[in-house]
């Protein structure tokens, strides 16, 4: 399957707030902060709040404690561009924080609604499908798995063979045992799909299909409402995939990810080993094998032929 179709809805009741989500990630990047940190003095063993207090934090982005505590409390909406970068340095936000607070802060009126439906261009199926080298997903909004290629299946499993409301990365990794003993450093696995989820949150917070995700997740695992309390934010786009495959063992895979041009909300993810290592011949094994590399007893859904 190559798209994803989504009824349009009108924003939910239980919507994320965006003044609400503003005022917790606010506290939470100000709580990890040390007065030592940003070279303030410390005076007093005893802080009665962890992190930096709201006037420390006000002194060193350059606004009163008022108009920062406002802000904190989710009244920011007519927050200037320069008060919210001075804030972000002062705060020692990553680039993708940076964007975070920016959707937060000053959320866009979306031209289209959050629940439109995912398409995938034909074009780009027929892309992924001469990808042969290695694994390839086509990520959509809220981590949606739009779209694979015949080594993905081989890697992690036939998504067609699930429902496809049950086609995304935090459902599979938060509630679908067998992704726990797939991904070595599951923890840290979890921490990024939480993190990018997060980022959408930022992005489209009156997405209904969203908050219904985040809700389930938060009441089926507890693992996901710790990682999601954090209010971390990451735009992953690169970096090394440890798996532990049923067939053939430890792969060690390189991740690069691209935003597509004309649709920064989809995202091509795709996964290679170094020439001449083990995994590379794991993965040249699992190419050859075709569908059999997920109907040996893997656990897994097995591998799309089509």
């Amino acid at each position: 399957m190559d798209e994803n179709p989504e009824p349009v809805h009108e924003p939910a009741d239980d919507a994320l707030d965006p003044r609400a989500e503003l005022s917790e990630f606010l506290r939470t990047r100000r709580a990890r902060l040390k007065p030592e940190d940003v070279g303030l003095p410390d005076f007093g063993r005893h802080r009665r709040v962890p992190g930096l207090r709201r006037e420390e934090l006000a002194q060193l982005a350059g606004v009163s404690v008022g108009y920062y505590t406002r802000l904190e409390q989710g009244n920011g909406r007519h927050v200037s561009v320069e008060v919210l970068d001075a804030i972000a340095r002062a705060l020692r936000l990553s680039n993708a924080e940076r964007a975070h607070l920016t959707h937060l802060a000053k959320p866009k009126q979306k031209k289209k609604p959050a629940g439109r439906t995912q398409r995938v261009r034909g074009s780009l199926r027929t892309l992924l499908d001469t990808m042969e080298g290695g694994p390839a997903i086509l990520v959509g909004r809220r981590g949606d798995i739009l779209a694979w290629n015949r080594m993905a299946a081989a890697v992690f499993g036939d998504w067609a063979e699930l429902p496809e409301h049950e086609r995304n990365w935090a459902r599979l990794v938060f509630l679908n045992p067998e992704y726990r003993d797939l991904f070595v450093d599951w923890e840290h696995k979890a921490i990024d799909v939480v993190a990018q989820l997060r980022m959408d949150a930022g992005s489209h917070p009156g997405d209904p299909r969203l908050s219904a995700l985040v809700g389930e997740l938060s009441v089926k695992s507890e693992e996901f409402r710790r990682l999601w309390a954090a209010h971390d934010v990451k735009d992953k786009c690169h970096g090394i995939q440890r798996l532990h495959h049923p067939l053939v063992g430890e792969l060690d895979l390189r991740l690069e990810s691209f935003h597509l041009a004309d649709d920064h909300e989809q995202t091509l993810a795709t996964y290679h080993a170094e020439p001449g290592s083990p995994s590379a011949e794991a993965l040249r094994l699992l190419a050859s094998w075709g569908t059999d590399a997920t109907t040996a007893g893997t656990g897994m859904p097995q591998a799309r032929t089509a």
